[in-house]
């Protein structure tokens, strides 16, 4: 057995859309360390475009937006998978449609629809799943590294993702009255993925980011998956409710020398 012990486990994976996506990522890392792996997608058309992805894999289709959808979409994966050892929630959207906009203009029903894909179906999708997780199964859901930075064109998806850091710790207290199924989240520092090209000034963001790590690199989607499945794994047992912050060390390096040089000695 390997080091994770996931041989054999059953982990359900919710969110991918591409090969750049954090769930995709997750699904090889998952399926290299023996797991079987069942995909979860938005959409027909999105299975079609996984599957060509990943031609021997296990997909369904659940609009998260759609409670039923994912009340269905568990009763179709419990026949073959009655005992499901992990749940990956990699789900998030925004509607920037209106373009870049000051906070205190946002949309409410943009800002509620963020809330229900990015935040509650985690909710949604926990209990749905509930009474066929292991009694020790774990939940990892895919947030970012600080929601205490105001980044401008980020804009509503900032608090949804507080929320949704909260919502792991309610879940936790919540499952730990009849189970010891743990829910914890990767949150990584800025990636290169095809949801964040759709936030509007996210390449610039990325490059400064990147500099601001202590290794002048940013974060990848594999060292992303890598933290989740360990969370997944029985060697992460002792923890619960924590985010795992992956940022490369961004946090500490605000008052790095040669980005101050540059920002108050422009060339």
């Amino acid at each position: 057995m390997s080091f994770l012990g996931l041989e054999g486990k059953t982990i359900v994976v919710f969110g991918v859309a591409n090969k750049k996506s954090v769930a995709f990522h997750i699904g090889q890392v998952l399926d290299e360390a023996g797991a079987k792996v069942v995909y979860v997608v938005r959409s027909k058309e999105r299975k079609d475009t996984v599957a060509r992805l990943l031609p021997d894999a296990e997909i369904h289709v659940c609009d998260v937006e759609r409670e039923h959808d994912i009340v269905a979409v568990a009763a179709d994966i419990m026949p073959a998978h009655p005992v499901i050892h992990g749940l990956v929630h990699s789900i998030a959207f925004a509607d920037y449609h209106g373009g870049l906009k000051a906070f205190h203009e946002t949309d409410r029903k943009a800002f509620l629809q963020s809330v229900d894909i990015s935040c509650y179906s985690l909710i949604a999708i926990a209990k749905a799943f509930k009474s066929h997780l292991a009694p020790d199964a774990s939940v990892v859901t895919i947030s970012i590294s600080t929601t205490r930075m105001a980044a401008e064109n980020y804009g509503f998806m900032g608090p949804v993702k507080a929320a949704l850091d909260s919502t792991i710790c309610f879940l936790a207290k919540s499952f730990s009255g009849s189970s010891h199924v743990r829910f914890n989240s990767v949150n990584p520092g800025l990636l290169k993925t095809s949801a964040s090209a759709g936030i509007p000034g996210y390449a610039d963001d990325y490059l400064y980011a990147e500099r601001l790590t202590l290794r002048k690199k940013g974060v990848t989607t594999r060292e992303v998956a890598h933290a989740a499945a360990f969370l997944l794994s029985e060697r992460s047992s002792g923890i619960n409710a924590q985010g795992i912050v992956l940022d490369a060390g961004m946090s500490v390096n605000y008052f790095d020398k040669e980005l101050i040089k540059r920002a108050m000695r422009p060339e």
